[in-house]
């Protein structure tokens, strides 16, 4: 990652030196601080290059500390919003503590001009975030650093440099509200800011307007007073002739009152103007107070009329609906629907419910978010949704819109078109059938209930009146919306139809069975715009359906999310109509699903013997799927007669499953001594162990099962018996033509006698536990499985391994050709080939075929069992004279 990163700076281009970074950039590290309702928004597009950090001693604007500095600074000019016109009225100096607050305040002044130097600012033309040092620092001395620093010179050192006309103490005083741009700025970002209420911002930006002017007229027309050379002649002076020796408390709240008086227009008379100067004041300040007024009368009339608004629209739209009710000679019961809901329109909107007008207002995933969170648990409960996919009812539920409607209200109108389906929020509605002449409710539907859902997904009209008995909150959803969402999850509509039907059948009501009987006929014709799988169809067992859906071109081998296809259904069903469409349509009769299971293995399962033998004659195989699954499958479930029909099938019962279990392993856990005896018959391994190292031999120990161990042991013996029997090679093999043949020996096992033992060794097992189980075996009717048309020879011991036994092997080889050769007893190789070259290696010659006891050739080492005994000879040995050919 860090050369990949460096091979991208080196791809960039060039970091210029213009200092400008991306607003967004800062925004994102400053979320929690910066106001999007105050700030500069990007323009559409904008990309940016430049670098992510700012320059070292540069101070963003919508950094933390520097935003509580703005806001003690906001404290400061309201202390010299009062304090400059306080001073320039009534005092020609400032003394004492008046004047070392100043001071004070002046200096953390001082302190914000140094801080601006190194304040970055936003560019309004590129809209990105300059921190060029040179450049901060000229678009401040050319802007406002002038105004900044007057307003902030100490007044003694102003006094001492300027001359002293201009160095009046009043005229830098009033110099200092140039501060007050900085409320302004405060005032605008707190009414856009939702943490507080617009209302009364605006009422605090008002009052402290309304102050502010009536202490500054206040405090003006007292020093247009206090300096006119005859006290007498001025309006102060005519009621308060001692007004100069007065306290300063006496002359200020004086001066209010004047102020406030001439402000309001009341005017009382007691103080008046007396000469030109304050004529000419009085003059402007009743003009000043002419916009002022208007300017706050307007803004309060604003105010209350945004309040008062809601009600006066009300008002007229219920005078508009009756005028119309009257006018068109409505029935009183739509009348009453129409006032119901623009009355619980006027208490939303009144509440601040503006639910839907909200969502509208925002971005795709935000309204899907938010609906998934409020509706999401409510819509997977919904009876006609269960079963479908996550994705599907995430979809749905992002289309759905929320609506409040009144008591008494109808929201679906019987025989009307089917435009939308609602679910039930909160509240009660009644389902009205009109079709007897009279009103009959024919079902109730409260939260969690669907409304409308036969109209939308059948395509015919309601079949119901939907009307409100409470106030109700709906989910509604559009049909064509609907629709479209369905046909893109192919699958989930079949389950919505099937959920439907099976509601439907699940209610007595003569209404629902009538509503459902034309339901199933529009299935049969393939007359539902719902997009259904052949899997819906075969699980309905509807061939007639079946045949529609594949005329239309449907795939044969569509499967569903298990890797099930409707041949798999069908099977396990025993539906031999839909088998037969199926197939003809050009069904993979081996196709597998996610398990491993085939159709042919799910028909033998449910014993459905005419489905298996057509499934056979169709090509069918078995082998196809997982062999281990269906045999451990039939020993987990006791059932033999199921494994006799795996081997008739062509099956292996030995093969393991995936996690290295076989049939044996289940047997034994099940204790079932006579399904583990008839695998033994079969070859299984009792030796094999499972992927956590268990061999059936050590479960069976485990579990303690002690005939199953019988048969163990007897098993283990008849494989010593039968390696230690040295059985004479036949006439063919080493022998003249004159001499005669030897028999085969048989060995007998309890009622089973089979090739390759010898008679006089003849063992009898009757009176023990093997002997008894074999003897029940041997009893058994032949017919007892579906599949059985031949009985299978069993015995409670089997000679030699079985073919493709994963186990060692072990055979006895000679060669005639080398009459002083001695058997020997080797394992057995994997291939003819592996077996010839090892003969070679042990009797000194090259044998080109493989024969055995009876003289017949081996092809295939498949065919070899545990134990048998192998013939190597040559060409040229088995081609001497016509007998030995005769007697192959």
């Amino acid at each position: 990652m860090a050369k990949e990163r460096k091979a991208a700076r080196l791809r960039a281009p060039p970091v210029t030196t213009t200092g400008v970074h991306d607003v967004e950039t800062e925004l994102s590290r400053e979320a929690n601080l910066y106001n999007l309702s105050s700030g500069i928004l990007p323009s559409l597009g904008a990309r940016s290059t430049r670098r992510v950090k700012l320059r070292r001693f540069i101070v963003s604007p919508y950094a933390r500390r520097y935003k509580a500095w703005e806001t003690y600074l906001i404290v400061l000019v309201v202390y010299t919003a009062w304090a400059s016109p306080f001073e320039f009225g009534f005092l020609e100096r400032s003394r004492g503590a008046l004047a070392l607050v100043d001071n004070v305040v002046d200096a953390f002044f001082a302190v914000d001009i140094v801080l601006t130097f190194f304040v970055a600012y936003v560019d309004k033309t590129s809209y990105l975030l300059i921190d060029s040092r040179k450049k901060i620092a000229w678009r401040y001395l050319s802007t406002w650093f002038v105004l900044d620093l007057a307003s902030t010179v100490p007044l003694e050192i102003a006094r001492r440099i300027l001359p002293r006309k201009l160095g009046s103490y009043g005229f830098f005083t009033m110099l200092r509200l140039w501060r007050l741009r900085r409320v302004s700025s405060l005032f605008a970002r707190l009414e856009k800011d939702r943490k507080f209420n617009y209302f009364w911002v605006r009422c605090a930006k008002l009052t402290c307007v309304t102050l502010f002017a009536v202490h500054s007229a206040g405090c003006f027309f007292y020093l247009v007073a206090a300096r006119y050379h005859d006290p007498s002649r001025t309006w102060i002076g005519a009621s308060i002739p001692d007004f100069h020796v007065r306290s300063l408390w006496v002359r200020y709240v004086t001066s209010l009152y004047w102020s406030i008086t001439t402000l309001s227009t009341v005017g009382y008379g007691d103080l008046h103007v007396q000469n030109t100067w304050e004529m000419a004041f009085a003059i402007v300040y009743m003009l000043f107070n002419l916009g002022l007024t208007s300017y706050l009368i307007g803004n309060m009339t604003n105010l209350v009329v945004h309040g008062t608004r809601r009600t006066r629209n009300y008002r007229d739209s219920i005078q508009a609906a009756t005028g119309f009710a009257q006018r068109n000679q409505l029935p009183d019961r739509l009348h009453d629907q129409m006032i119901s809901h623009l009355s619980l329109k006027f208490r939303i909107d009144s509440e601040g419910l503006h639910q839907q007008e909200t969502l509208d207002t925002l971005p795709k995933a935000i309204r899907s978010s938010i609906s998934h969170h409020l509706f999401y648990p409510l819509v997977a409960k919904v009876y006609l949704f269960r079963g479908v996919s996550h994705n599907m009812l995430f979809q749905l539920v992002s289309e759905m819109k929320a609506e409040y409607f009144p008591p008494r209200e109808d929201v679906i109108l019987q025989n009307e078109a089917p435009t939308d389906l609602y679910i039930v929020v909160t509240g009660i509605m009644d389902l009205i059938d009109h079709r007897s002449g009279a009103e009959q409710v024919c079902g109730v539907a409260k939260t969690g209930d669907v409304a409308g859902e036969i109209g939308v997904l059948c395509c015919r009209p309601q079949a119901f009146t939907a009307r409100t008995r409470s106030l109700c909150q709906l989910l509604r959803l559009n049909r064509t919306t609907f629709l479209s969402i369905v046909q893109s999850n192919f699958g989930d509509g079949t389950t919505i139809v099937n959920n439907l039907l099976q509601c439907l059948k699940a209610q007595e009501d003569p209404v629902m069975m009538r509503v459902l009987r034309e339901i199933e006929n529009m299935l049969a014709r393939g007359r539902l715009d719902l997009p259904l799988t052949l899997c819906f169809a075969v699980t309905r067992g509807d061939d007639l359906l079946l045949h529609q859906l594949l005329r239309r071109g449907l795939d044969p081998n569509e499967s569903d999310s298990n890797g099930q296809t409707a041949l798999h259904i069908a099977a396990s069903k025993g539906n031999e109509n839909c088998v037969h469409l199926l197939l003809d349509y050009g069904a993979d009769p081996n196709s597998q699903d996610s398990e491993g299971s085939v159709p042919l293995w799910e028909a033998m399962a449910g014993k459905h013997g005419n489905v298996v033998k057509l499934l056979i004659e169709n090509g069918a195989n078995l082998s196809s799927g997982d062999m281990g699954l269906f045999a451990s499958t039939a020993a987990e479930q006791n059932s033999l007669e199921l494994l006799e029909d795996i081997i008739r099938c062509g099956g292996d019962v030995t093969v393991p499953e995936r996690d290295g279990s076989t049939a044996l392993h289940l047997a034994v856990c099940q204790g079932n001594a006579e399904v583990v005896n008839f695998l033994l018959e079969q070859g299984a391994d009792m030796d094999k162990p499972d992927c956590h190292g268990w061999t059936p031999r050590n479960l069976a120990d485990q579990k303690g099962h002690a005939m199953i161990k019988a048969l163990f042991e007897a098993k283990r013996a008849q494989n010593i018996t039968c390696m230690s029997v040295s059985t004479p090679v036949s006439d063919l093999v080493g022998r003249r033509s004159g001499d005669p043949a030897v028999p085969l020996p048989q060995l007998t096992v309890g009622n089973s006698t089979r090739e390759g033992s010898d008679p006089t060794r003849k063992t009898n097992f009757h009176n023990s536990l093997f002997g008894v189980v074999s003897a029940a075996r041997a009893n058994r009717k032949s017919d007892s499985g579906f599949l059985s048309s031949v009985a299978l020879p069993r015995s409670a011991a089997v000679l030699g391994g079985s073919n493709g036994h994963n186990g060692l092997l072990r055979v006895t080889i000679s060669c005639p050709e080398k009459a002083n050769s001695a058997r020997k007893l080797i394992p057995l190789p994997g291939s003819l080939a592996e077996l010839l070259d090892l003969g070679r290696n042990k009797f000194g010659f090259l044998p080109t075929k493989v024969l055995n006891e009876g003289g017949a050739e081996i092809d295939d080492v498949k065919v070899i069992r545990d134990g048998d005994h192998l013939v190597l000879v040559s060409d040229a040995w088995t081609g001497e004279g016509s007998s030995k050919q005769d007697g192959a």
